[in-house]
């Protein structure tokens, strides 16, 4: 097991690996990091903050490019996911610098996907994107994705996010996306009825009998 330090740059959101994230970058600490990480090559952290915390589960990141560099010092950056890492001890900040940082292990997770499940997931994603006229690419096929790659787009909490982030197996992370879209998509629909009988309130219904 193998601990390295890295720099944490703890966010109120999740990154999954594989993703592509822009950021503005304005705060001292972490134009420091980016400064760094851009200098050096270096990858950093983004720790999810959740509950007036920093959560032990992070995504380690890329930076591509400094996209923009402003007058006073602040930048437009891309950056990329790598992979999921455990923190062991958060240092905040780090000796000498404005940054904090911690000691980290970094976790294999699997990608092995079940291609039926895969399928059930877009399909309730598509159905999920018509009730909510959502005009966004997804995946074209089953074989397409992993569940990294679509989590985002399934009206999932911050916290249900990071859940699926701790989870190793991508059979499990299929698991749970499927129970939450299961449970998501007739509350979506409840939702756009109420929606719709409110715009029919005041007009003339068509009823049929029922006896």
């Amino acid at each position: 097991m193998e601990f390295v330090l890295l720099p944490q740059f703890p966010l109120q959101i999740v990154v999954y690996p594989n993703e592509n994230l822009n950021l503005h970058i304005f705060e001292p600490r972490y134009r420091q990091l980016i400064k760094e990480s851009e200098e050096k090559g270096t990858t950093f952290g983004i720790p999810t903050f959740l509950n007036n915390r920093v959560m032990p589960i992070g995504t380690e990141i890329q930076l591509l490019t400094v996209e923009k560099q402003h007058d006073g010092g602040e930048m437009d950056i891309k950056t990329k996911g790598i992979s999921v890492y455990r923190m062991e001890q958060f240092i905040n900040p780090v000796p000498g610098k404005l940054y904090a940082g911690a000691t980290i292990v970094r976790i294999e997770t699997d990608l092995e996907y079940d291609w039926a499940l895969n399928e059930k997931i877009l399909g309730y994603l598509i159905e999920l994107f018509d009730l909510l006229n959502i005009d966004k690419p997804l995946p074209d096929g089953p074989s397409d994705f992993v569940t990294y790659d679509v989590a985002h787009h399934a009206g999932m909490s911050t916290e249900q996010e990071y859940e699926l982030l701790t989870m190793l197996t991508e059979k499990e992370r299929q698991t749970f996306l499927i129970q939450h879209l299961e449970q998501f998509l007739p509350m979506v629909k409840e939702m756009r009825n109420l929606q719709q009988r409110a715009l029919l309130n005041g007009h003339f219904k068509d009823l049929k009998p029922l006896l």
